[in-house]
């Protein structure tokens, strides 16, 4: 495939879409020439934000609906990574031997320069955005793209053999680029945890597409994985390439044998009581105080940056200063306002329960540990790496607003953990809010439920003390109240914003209207 290969074709692109993916992958084609027609179920007025960047290009649009004659009629159709594979237009446009592609797929084919591919249930987005902010230390031309609310063919422009390519992958984009058979020169599996089974016909079917980041690997290439994910482990049996774990159980992954996991199995970075190091050599990269990242599933994800950055070469000391710099990503643990000695954080992005249960583990741990509090954890405490700590005898500090759509995940060990450590839960609307209220018992953790995200922020104020934490951190998906969980955390940033006395009366307009997410 060559970019020539798009120039005066007709090309039905299938999902604008609202994150800007649609809209890169529109201007690419535009750029090469290509007859663009493209189509979205959501409205005009929907759309209006993606269309604006649009505005002067010569596209043909349709709106609220997909026309059979545009997938049939047409010399290429390119997918939202949102789009299911059994959708009817796709099924037509494959009988009638059309190509099918998608933005990934075709910037594997058209990328100069080797990529680095991050994958992973939870931690992908952080782990993506801490390597890049590392190689920049060392590397002129560190391109950082993928799963990030932008399409990666916009910097295709800006790429040469001489860049470092770091792509965030998803299954999904990972499943829609396997035709190519294309690998990562270097791959990243952060973790692999229930999710998407509203989309997946079973869990089986979620783990092979996350797989695909290693499958079309070649032996020389390398990739990375959590020791103290059990599938991972195993999964290593599967693998040809190079293979590094890295591990925040040190002590475990010093012990084990890894030849016995695959031969070509080495170590990667480890924790080792306050310090970070890398290889069997023992090299020493950082200390603890270097990280202003919080959470054990953020340390993590600092040991897979660290163990690719080692691979890169880049000095101890340039590691050290990248991740002093980096305080984390909008909408992950994000603190946005300390007001009356509460403190209000924004985890918009926790769309699992296990990453929900990662959110109070860490906030707890993180604002409220003490010498005699401080959790242990051992590789393999809980199934599939799932972070459960418990620090006895703590004190409830934490008002949880919670709730939304539900992706058929298991919410049990949820409310385990809101029983131990929350002291007030808030709820959403939505379809999971109900199996979290189940979950829940409610004479340990009292259950208040509300139809927006401003009176959910207005009762939080009611309840917290000083000293407590109001903490968004849903572990469900937004749509149906929200677009999508970035306008759920921002709706929930602009009240927390008007928080400046109890008695401030808060309003949003119109951000909290129901719409369902269309593709």
């Amino acid at each position: 495939m060559t970019s020539n290969d798009f120039k005066d074709k007709k090309i039905t692109v299938m999902g604008i879409g609202l994150h800007g993916g649609g809209v890169g992958v529109i201007k690419f084609l535009a750029s090469q020439g290509a007859r663009v027609l493209a189509t979205d179920l959501r409205s005009k007025e929907e759309l209006k934000e993606s269309l604006e960047k649009l505005k002067d290009l010569p596209v043909e649009y349709v709106f609220g609906e997909h026309r059979m004659e545009n997938f049939i009629e047409t010399d290429m159709v390119i997918k939202n990574p949102g789009v299911p594979e059994d959708s009817e237009f796709l099924k037509a446009s494959r009988d009638k031997k059309i190509p099918i592609e998608s933005d990934i797929g075709i910037f594997f084919e058209l990328c100069p320069a080797p990529i680095i591919g991050v994958t992973g249930t939870k931690g992908k987005s952080t782990t993506a955005a801490l390597l890049a902010n590392i190689l920049k230390k060392e590397f002129p031309q560190v391109i950082l793209a993928g799963n990030i609310r932008a399409s990666v063919l916009e910097k295709l422009p800006e790429i040469t053999k001489d860049s470092i390519v770091i792509l965030e992958l998803s299954s999904w984009q990972l499943a829609d680029a396997k035709e190519h058979k294309k690998g990562p020169r270097v791959a990243v599996i952060t973790n692999i945890l229930r999710d998407h089974l509203n989309r997946y016909r079973n869990f089986e079917s979620y783990i092979a597409d996350k797989k695909l980041i290693f499958k079309f690997q070649r032996d020389n290439d390398y990739l990375f994985l959590n020791f103290c994910d059990p599938l991972l482990k195993e999964s290593s049996k599967e693998v040809t390439s190079r293979i590094y774990f890295y591990s925040h159980d040190g002590d475990a992954l010093l012990k084990e044998e890894l030849p016995r996991l695959n031969q070509k199995a080495r170590i990667g970075a480890y924790l080792k009581g306050k310090k970070i190091y890398y290889g069997a050599a023992h090299q020493e990269i950082c200390s603890l105080k270097n990280i202003k990242l919080i959470g054990r599933h953020n340390l993590a994800n600092v040991l897979a940056a660290v163990s690719v950055a080692d691979l890169y070469n880049v000095p101890p000391g340039k590691i050290k200063l990248a991740l002093h710099e980096f305080t984390g990503l909008e909408g992950r643990l994000q603190l946005i306002k300390e007001t009356g000695n509460v403190k209000y954080i924004n985890d918009t992005a926790a769309t699992t329960p296990d990453a929900a249960i990662a959110a109070v583990n860490a906030v707890e741990e993180h604002f409220y540990k003490s010498p005699n509090l401080m959790p242990t954890e051992r590789c393999g405490d809980k199934k599939h790496g799932s972070e459960i700590i418990s620090v006895q005898n703590a004190p409830k500090k934490i008002i949880l607003i919670s709730g939304g759509a539900d992706k058929k995940l298991d919410f049990t060990e949820f409310g385990e953990i809101v029983n131990k450590k929350v002291k007030h839960t808030i709820l959403l609307p939505g379809s999971a809010t109900e199996k979290i209220k189940k979950a829940i018992d409610q004479q340990k953790t009292p259950i208040l439920k509300t139809s927006t995200m401003a009176n959910a922020v207005r009762h939080a104020q009611k309840l917290a003390s000083p000293g407590n934490i109001v903490l968004l951190s849903p572990g469900c998906a937004s749509f149906g109240l929200f677009r999508h969980e970035f306008e759920r955390g921002k709706v929930f940033n602009d009240a927390v914003a008007m928080l400046k006395n109890p008695n401030v009366k808060i309003q949003i307009s119109n951000q909290a209207q129901s719409s369902k997410s269309k593709i």
